[in-house]
């Protein structure tokens, strides 16, 4: 009997989750070095294929540049893991007010990975690290552009993770993607967290389905040369920010702004550089060519500018990287002003930086609200009130915006996926990474007493002496009773860490006896 492939989708996504689950069961007990040694492991053998995967990628979705895919592949296995590599996600993870807080760590669970085709290995090794540092498991579902390439990087993934000691069955890959799966995926009971990364409907799907879940936007990013800037390296800044994988990042230049004053100056370093100016005939073919019903074409998506040329129906010099066209309006009669996700910019003409900084919202606000935008200047008087007064949670500042919104050029978090805050339909406004995917509880000791008594406060002179290394503080104990309540074997504290109480004569601390000693050991460390 033939089974719709729809209902094949669903029956494997409730195989998937169930089998990501019960290992996640089994993670959630792991140690931090457990851990650590399985995202090592994970990063390395990501970051070894990452040339592999990029040809697989470009194969697979025609998307793309591979020598630009493998330095994403090489940044969302290499970079990410060295930004979270320290990162304590196991236990307790922080003491705050002399003591008076412990921070302490919970896995969320099983995490829903929507892997795009425009990044589509990258993304699902980036997802995976991230999920499996938090002691979560991940189910992908990835683009049916980009099946073959999202599992295989998962695959690499799995077995890395699986000859260091994870629990099989941890990271798992829909390989029959369809809507109805997916939606069945971030419904699922077994899932706690969405990490929805793709076009505006996956992400408003995410989030209506009821499960928590993280979401980005689109990034209708503009960039701005102000007067003061140095325009030769605004101008390469740009071009090779626009073009880098042909456009696929989220966070690629979509246009260009130039004060007035260097105008000419910037029109030829574009031309020097390999950007082409379409005359007005071209740039009414390339319109119909980048855009269907006011949205992006998808055939140009992650094309070269030649190749876009040729199928707008012109021709361009082969050494073309960027195509440009020169725009006055924002909005739907002005086609090039939506984010293209390709080698094309819309050009703008501004009088100061006040038009300027006018010119961008407007751009933002057609498509990119949240997300990221650039100013290349050197007032910084002018940069900071870009920074106040602009829709965007990434200002990118005398960079490229394509690699500088992801922290490749900029010092921020390592990520692929970018939240753009509640302006643009997002719980979270930062670059999405292992911090925001486990739990916090906290243990909070009492500051404005409303009743008298001899109790114990803080943890802070254990917490000092120690600095949570296990050697015979509180939170050591703390810690051996979580995991006696998690259904672990339970280890005496004092065999644990070799310790020989004094007699009882002696007195420690504060006056501290071993009478009082043994009846806190024996509160905290008991079942």
């Amino acid at each position: 009997m033939n089974v719709d492939r729809d209902l094949q989708s669903i029956q494997q996504v409730r195989e998937l989750t169930a089998a990501a689950k019960e290992a996640q069961k089994e993670f959630k007990h792991f140690s931090q070095s457990q851990v650590d040694k399985i995202i090592k492991a994970m990063a390395d053998a990501g970051f070894n294929a990452s040339e592999k995967l990029a040809k697989m990628a470009h194969e697979e979705t025609g998307f793309g540049k591979v020598e630009d895919k493998i330095i994403k592949n090489q940044f969302g296995t290499k970079n990410v893991y060295e930004s979270i590599k320290d990162l304590k996600t196991v236990g307790v993870i922080a003491s705050e007010k002399n003591g008076k807080l412990l921070k302490i760590a919970e896995p969320m669970g099983v995490v829903a990975a929507l892997i795009p085709s425009t990044n589509p290995t990258s993304t699902a090794m980036f997802k995976a690290l991230i999920s499996l540092k938090c002691r979560n498991g991940i189910v992908a579902s990835p683009h049916p552009k980009a099946v073959n390439c999202t599992k295989e990087s998962l695959d690499i993934m799995r077995e890395a993770a699986e000859k260091a000691g994870a629990p099989k069955g941890l990271i798992q890959c829909m390989t029959i993607p369809s809507i109805e799966g997916t939606d069945a995926l971030m419904k699922d009971p077994n899932i706690a967290v969405i990490l929805a990364t793709g076009s505006t409907g996956m992400v408003k799907a995410a989030y209506s389905t009821g499960t928590p879940a993280y979401g980005v936007g689109s990034g209708n990013v503009p960039a701005f040369i102000e007067r003061t800037a140095n325009y030769q390296k605004a101008v390469a800044d740009i071009l090779s920010g626009t073009s880098f994988d042909n456009g696929t990042l989220c966070s690629s230049e979509q246009s260009m702004i130039v004060d007035r004053p260097i105008l000419e100056k910037v029109r030829e370093e574009v031309k020097r550089q390999g950007g082409y100016f379409v005359t007005e005939e071209e740039k009414a073919k390339l319109a119909k060519a980048v855009t269907k019903n006011n949205r992006i074409n998808a055939d140009i998506v992650g094309k070269s500018a030649v190749w876009i040329a040729n199928y707008a129906g012109f021709s361009v010099p082969d050494s073309t990287r960027v195509l440009l066209a020169d725009c006055d309006r924002v909005g739907k009669d002005e086609p090039l002003s939506i984010e293209k996700l390709s080698p094309v910019l819309a050009f703008y003409v501004v009088d100061g930086w006040l038009e300027g900084c006018h010119k961008c919202i407007d751009l933002l606000e057609f498509g990119g609200i949240g997300h990221t935008m650039v100013i290349h200047s050197n007032d910084q008087e002018i940069i900071m009130k870009f920074a106040l007064e602009k829709p965007a949670f990434r200002i990118i500042v005398n960079s490229v915006s394509s690699l500088g919104a992801v922290g490749y050029t900029t010092a921020l978090a390592p990520s692929m996926t970018l939240g753009v805050g509640t302006w643009g339909g997002s719980i979270i406004s930062e670059n999405v990474t292992a911090s925001h995917l486990m739990n916090v509880k906290t243990l909070a000791f009492e500051v404005n007493p409303v009743n008298s008594g001899s109790v114990v406060t803080s943890l802070d002179k254990y917490e000092s002496k120690s600095k949570f290394d296990g050697t015979g503080n509180f939170v050591s104990q703390i810690e051996d009773r979580l995991r006696a309540r998690a259904g672990n074997p339970v280890v005496s504290f004092q065999k644990k860490n070799n310790i020989s109480l004094p007699s009882k004569s002696k007195t420690f601390g504060e006056g501290i006896s071993e009478d009082e000693i043994q009846k806190i050991l024996k509160e905290f460390s008991s079942r």
